[in-house]
Parts: structure tokens; C-alpha cells; sequence
């Protein structure tokens, strides 16, 4: 397997970490006033600060005062899980599920049953991030998912929402932290950051990461380097500058798929590498991500600011694909869908190369925030425009037929590749957006404030085909209106409700059916939403939320075509739900991160019967999390975590006659801190699926197709984090 380099963990943390320590820096700036504030946003996100995210489609404020639901991960959470991967976070909130998520691939997640789309879904520090990468979290302070539509944040996007990484600023910090597991992982990062003078700070985080994967064949390599840097110009001026870069390394798992189209697989080897192939190469997956951030007081009243952003990831997807049973003995007589398992178990392999696939994202956002007075009423304002561009390079790709495995093999067959090779670079796609956005927040006295605003966008697009030839070129305008209305009963409770209405760009045709390859016009989408924020102190917050959206259903209708089926938009997608959540400080010594989702998703008027009447695919109808740290009174710096994590049977095919089964996966962990030398030391013990429960976490499907995705069996780690 490829390795990004074979330079010791240890050695390369220590050896960037070292100088830094030993360097005489002036201690007296540590305590100026860049610093004091970044230390009291680090206890805002644990507090009162869960709603006040720079993304936010009702614009910013205290939890208890955004109508929209929105959930803060923050660093303990994240470090207290010792959270590695996007499913992994996905774990902590009952709203987030997996969709299409591989292991040594990157991954996406769905939230309120609708995957989010790579191209708008992730944000960092507010603007747009390609979401094709392996999301790195050394560098994050804390993790806002904004749920449901966001119009107002992102523009064209999937209904679902958004998740925004907050990224570490500057402040005095020197840590280093090494980590391994069960398997023999072994890990380091580095987190190093001064203000070097009263205007200028600076943050340095660095990961070294040699995954032993618990999936046979599939260890791979990861290094990250990030950097944060603060500038006050004045004392009216900021300038916020963050730029990252990550190179990986590491062979992608296939999914299984159901046996038959109808059936379940069983006793599955959740270790074994399905369909492996010695000369499978590694997936090499390479970020970077620029943004910069100015913004200016013009008074107390009134301020600007202007972010811009470039990301861009470069995959080399290599993979010995497990999928299907076209060439099967089993599938020969067209009895079974060959985009299926065979019912005995047998998967075709494929040579699959794509080269150099490239994504791009670019934003400029420019916005003006001011308060001002109509009479008895007060304005909140926010006006801004949007530029937002993507581009997608792809080569034609290798995707060959190379023989036949079988899930109950111990040993996979070896085959030979493909001796085709990959085509020549195209830009498949050229998508640019202009939008304009106006929200206004009207207090009107007696606790009532009516938020009214929207965003104007219009959307070109190009669309080519692997040999460079246009296949859709188009333009849209719509205008997304955004309004709610929010009520103080007091200091502790608001309630609000909310109507949004956002579009997505239209799905793409899958290979096997009539109209291949073809996008569908872009989808406009609803939604309605009631919520209740209840916040009995500073240090704990309860919220309950309902929410209803719908969006035109796309799916394969079958007909008379040759094909046998045709992509259509037809009839209407519903996804009905209430969300409960808890988060914060339970008395002295327990923290708790818990939240429950109730999901009813529906399709109607489709045109398809066998679609309606039933759960939609890969969209459990309950879902738990429960995170708990208890720091035991007896021992100081001695504390015990614990977590819970359920969801319902999950239907596996669109006409809902297979589901998976529900599952209840617990884990636990220890967690110790004391000094050493006068050096603060801190251990964490996390074990995930204590009790080695076999389950399903993901029935999703990617391109039309449906996969089936084991979770992972019990893992161990173990971390000590040094403050250098």
C-alpha cells in the first residue's frame, strides 16, 4: 500500500513541537484582550452559545432567541468520543444518520433523512467547503449542524441542511497528543498557538495519523497541517485567516448489497475486505482549504463584513468494486436485478480508476449588519450578495469487469486488472451562483419579534459528458422568502415557528435506466417548523422541535422503456418529525449531550403504489444518542463516560418490503487528568460498541444503487494529551 511518508508519529510531533516550546515568548501578551476572548467563546459553545453560528439562516444570536433548530458538538464532545471520521460524528446527534459513508473514502451523512450535497452541505467558518474530502477535526473548536432548510445560509442546497466546522482561533496554547487503538493505530497531533503581539496571534495544528484499520487490507495513512491567524488592523478591524492541507492514503471497503435484491445478507465478516484485489491501490485523497475573514465596525450600531474562500480536493479513486451479479451463474436468466447480490451470495468485482477527479468551490460573500429604530420598533438588519462557483474535472474513467467473488469466500479470488487505462481530463461541470439576501429581525415589544427576509438566486450551469461534449447548459432565478415568528416568554423559555422555502439541483439519471446520465431540473422545497427552547440555566439547554418538509420525489419509475425504468420527478416527498434534545450541565458533577428524533417520511402521488405507504429508504423511524461524563467526586480529575445510541428498523429497498433490523449499541469510556512535572496530562479510554453488536447503520443508496454498510465492531483507543 502507498504511505504519505514513514517518518515515526512520535518523532515528527515531538520534533515540530520542541522548538516551540523552548522558544522565549513574551507570556505577558497571553493575557491581552485577543486571547480573553477566545477563551470565553470556548465556554459559550458549552453553554448559552449553541444557536450562534456564523451560518445560521436566521442570522446570529444567543440559543434561546434563533428560531431555528440548530446543535453545537464542541471540543469536549469531540475529544471525549475521541471522534476521527464524519459517521463517527454523525453519532452524537439522533437528527444525523450515514449516507453512503465507506470506510477509507470520504463520507456523507443525511440530516432529517436527506443527504446533504458535497457541493453546499459543509461549511467552514460560514462559507462553502468541497464536502469530497476526508474532513479533518484537529483544527475545529466546535461543530454546528444547522437542520432543515437554509436557503438564506447556502443558497441552492439539499433540504436537510448544513454542517458548519467552527475552526481553533489563536490563543496561548502548546499541547501535544498521541493516540493508539486496539488494532495498533497510531496517532499524533500537535496544537500550538501564541498571540505574538497584542494584535497578532497565531494557531498551529498538525495530525499524523497511521490508521490500522479493523477492515483487513484497508490501513491507510493521513497527515494534516492547518493554520489560524488573527490580525486586529484597528480597534474596528479584524482580519481572520485559515488555511489547511491533508493528504490520505488508504484502500476503500465496498459495501454488501441485499442477496436476490430481497434478502439480508447474512453471518457477515464485518473484518473481511469484500472483493480485495492485491493490486488494488489505495484511494489518495488531497485538501486544501483558504478563507479569509474582515470584518469592520463603522459604530456600535453598524458592521460589514467580506469572506471569501477557495477549497479544492484531488481524488485518486481506486478501488476493487464489489457490485452487482451481472456475470453471476445466479443472475444469468434475468430472474434477479443485476444491480444486486446474486441470492447465493456471488458479487461481481470491477477494476474501477478515476484519476485526478477534482472539485473545486469558490465564494465571495460580502454582508452589512446594523441596528436601527421605526418608531416603537427595533431592526436587526443584514444585507448581503453571494458569489458562489464550482467546478468538477474528471477523466473517463476505468470500470471493468474482472470476475465473480462470494461474500462466504475466506479467501477473495485473485484476477487480473483491467489493462485499460483512463482518458484524458474534462471539466464535467461549471456551476456558478449570484445570489442577493435580506433578513430583518422586528422587535415588537411584550417579547414578540417577527423575523422577515429571503435570498434572490440565480444559478448557471454546464453540464458535459466524459468526452467533453455539453449535455445541459441552464439557467434559473428563484427568490427563497424566509420568515418567523419568535416569543420571550421569559428568561428561560422562547417558542417560534418558521416557514422556509429552498431548491436543490435535480438528481442525476443512474446508469441502468432510460434517460442515463440526465439531470433533472432543479427542486424547490417547504418547509414548516415549531419549536420550543428551554434554558433552566446557563449551563443546560432542552429544546423540541416539529418540522415537516416536502420536496418533489425523484426516483426510477418503471415502464415500458428498454430500460425497464425511467428517472422522473413525480408526485411528492414528506418527511414529518419531532426532535428532542438535552445538552449541557445536569447538576455538579454529570454533562450530558442527549437528543431523540421521531421521522415519518413518506412518498404520495408517485405513480409508483409499491413506493407509498411505507418508510423511504434508509430513513430510520426513531433514532437515539446519549452522551454522559460523570466526574466521579471521590477521585479528583477521575471521570466516566458512557453513551447509548439506537435506531429503529431501516428499510433497505424502495419498495420497503426488506428492512434492517433496529439496533441498541452502547459504549464507555475513563477519563483522567492530573500533572505531571507541572505539565497537565490528560488520559482518555473510550470504547465503542462495548458489547460487539452486529448491525446495519447505513441502507442507503449512491447513484441509484443501494448499499448495504456494517458498523464496526467493539474498538478501543486510547489518548494522552500533554500541555507542553
Amino acid at each position: 500500500m502507498n504511505r504519505c511518508h514513514s517518518i515515526s508519529l512520535l518523532t515528527a510531533a515531538l520534533s515540530a513541537a520542541l522548538p516551540l516550546y523552548a522558544s522565549n515568548l513574551d507570556t505577558e501578551t497571553t493575557q491581552d484582550s485577543p486571547t480573553e476572548l477566545a477563551a470565553v467563546r470556548v465556554q459559550a459553545t458549552q453553554h448559552s452559545d449553541a444557536g450562534n453560528s456564523p451560518s445560521g439562516s436566521f442570522g446570529g444570536g444567543e440559543w434561546r432567541s434563533t428560531p431555528t433548530a440548530a446543535t453545537v458538538l464542541d471540543r469536549q464532545l469531540i475529544d471525549s468520543r475521541q471522534v476521527r471520521s464524519l459517521s463517527e460524528l454523525a453519532q452524537s446527534d439522533a437528527s444525523l444518520g450515514d449516507s453512503y459513508a465507506p470506510v477509507g473514502y470520504y463520507q456523507n451523512i443525511a440530516i432529517r433523512g436527506f443527504a446533504l450535497d458535497t457541493a453546499t452541505g459543509y461549511q467552514f467558518n460560514g462559507l462553502s467547503m468541497a464536502g469530497e474530502q476526508r474532513l479533518a477535526l484537529e483544527h475545529i473548536a466546535k461543530v454546528e449542524v444547522l437542520k432543515g432548510e437554509a436557503g438564506l445560509a447556502a443558497g441552492v442546497m439539499a433540504p436537510g441542511g448544513l454542517i458548519n466546522f467552527v475552526g481553533k482561533r489563536p490563543q496561548a496554547v502548546r499541547e501535544l497528543t498521541l493516540a493508539t487503538d486496539a488494532e495498533g493505530s497510531r496517532y499524533a497531533a500537535i496544537d500550538v498557538g501564541h498571540w505574538l503581539s497584542p494584535r497578532f496571534g497565531v494557531r498551529l495544528n498538525a495530525a499524523f495519523d497511521d490508521n490500522h484499520s479493523y477492515i483487513e487490507h484497508a490501513d491507510g495513512r493521513r497527515n494534516f497541517y492547518s493554520l489560524a491567524t488573527d490580525w486586529k488592523i484597528s480597534e474596528r478591524s479584524r482580519l481572520e485567516v485559515d488555511a489547511n492541507y491533508q493528504t490520505s492514503a488508504q484502500r476503500s471497503a465496498s459495501a454488501y448489497q441485499l442477496l436476490g435484491a430481497s434478502v439480508l445478507p447474512g453471518k457477515v465478516d464485518r473484518t473481511q475486505l469484500i472483493g480485495y484485489q492485491a493490486w488494488q491501490a489505495p484511494v489518495a485523497i488531497a485538501s486544501s482549504n483558504l478563507s479569509a475573514v474582515h470584518t469592520h465596525d463603522f459604530s456600535p450600531a453598524w458592521q460589514s463584513r467580506i469572506a471569501v474562500s477557495h477549497s479544492r480536493t484531488v481524488i485518486d479513486d481506486n478501488v476493487a468494486f464489489a457490485y452487482g451479479c451481472y456475470y453471476a451463474d445466479g443472475c444469468a436468466d434475468g430472474s434477479v436485478p443485476g444491480n444486486f447480490f446474486a441470492p447465493n451470495g456471488d458479487y461481481d468485482i470491477y477494476d474501477y480508476r478515476s484519476p485526478d477527479d477534482t472539485r473545486r468551490n469558490q465564494q465571495l460573500r460580502a454582508e452589512l449588519r446594523g441596528r436601527f429604530h421605526t418608531g416603537a420598533i427595533s431592526h436587526q438588519l443584514l444585507l448581503g450578495v453571494d458569489g458562489f462557483r464550482r467546478s468538477v474535472d474528471r477523466r473517463s474513467n476505468v470500470n471493468e469487469y474482472v470476475g465473480t467473488g462470494n461474500i462466504f469466500d475466506a479467501q477473495v479470488p485473485q484476477f487480473s486488472p483491467s489493462p485499460l487505462q483512463p482518458g484524458a481530463s474534462v471539466r464535467r461541470l461549471h456551476s456558478e451562483q449570484l445570489a442577493v439576501f435580506v433578513l430583518d429581525r422586528m422587535t415588537l415589544g411584550n417579547g414578540w419579534e417577527w423575523l422577515a427576509g429571503g435570498r434572490f438566486v440565480r444559478l448557471e450551469e454546464t453540464a458535459r459528458n466524459k468526452r467533453g461534449v455539453v449535455e445541459r447548459d441552464s439557467e434559473l432565478s428563484r427568490f427563497l422568502p424566509q420568515t418567523a415568528l419568535l416569543w420571550r416568554a421569559n428568561a428561560q423559555l422562547s417558542v417560534y415557528a418558521s416557514y422556509v422555502e429552498g431548491i436543490a439541483l435535480g438528481q442525476e439519471a443512474p446508469f441502468w435506466t432510460s434517460n442515463d446520465g440526465q439531470f433533472l431540473p432543479a427542486q424547490r422545497s417547504r418547509q414548516t417548523e415549531l419549536g420550543l427552547k428551554y434554558a433552566p440555566s446557563d449551563a443546560l439547554q432542552l429544546g423540541a422541535t416539529v418540522f415537516r418538509t416536502t420536496r418533489p420525489l425523484q426516483y426510477a419509475q418503471p415502464d415500458t422503456s428498454d430500460a425497464g425504468h425511467t428517472f422522473v420527478a413525480q408526485g411528492q416527498q414528506a418527511h414529518t418529525g419531532l426532535e428532542l434534545s438535552a445538552s449541557g450541565q445536569v447538576g455538579e458533577h454529570l454533562r450530558l449531550h442527549a437528543s431523540a428524533s421521531v421521522l415519518r417520511a413518506r412518498a404520495d402521488n408517485s405513480g409508483s403504489p409499491a413506493l407509498e405507504g411505507h418508510q423511504l429508504i434508509n430513513v430510520p423511524t426513531t433514532r437515539a444518542s446519549v452522551h454522559a461524563d460523570y466526574s466521579l467526586p471521590a477521585v479528583q480529575g477521575l471521570g466516566i463516560t458512557g453513551g447509548w445510541r439506537h435506531a429503529s428498523a431501516n428499510v433497505a429497498t424502495a419498495d420497503g418490503r426488506v428492512r434492517a433490523p433496529g439496533y441498541h449499541v452502547f459504549d464507555a469510556g475513563l477519563r483522567y487528568q492530573h500533572q505531571l512535572q507541572g505539565h497537565a496530562l490528560r488520559w482518555q479510554l473510550s470504547v465503542d460498541n462495548l458489547f460487539d453488536r452486529f448491525y446495519w447503520r447505513d441502507t442507503g443508496s449512491s447513484a441509484g444503487d443501494y448499499y448495504l454498510f456494517p458498523g464496526s465492531p467493539r474498538q478501543a483507543r486510547l489518548s494522552v494529551s500533554i500541555a507542553l
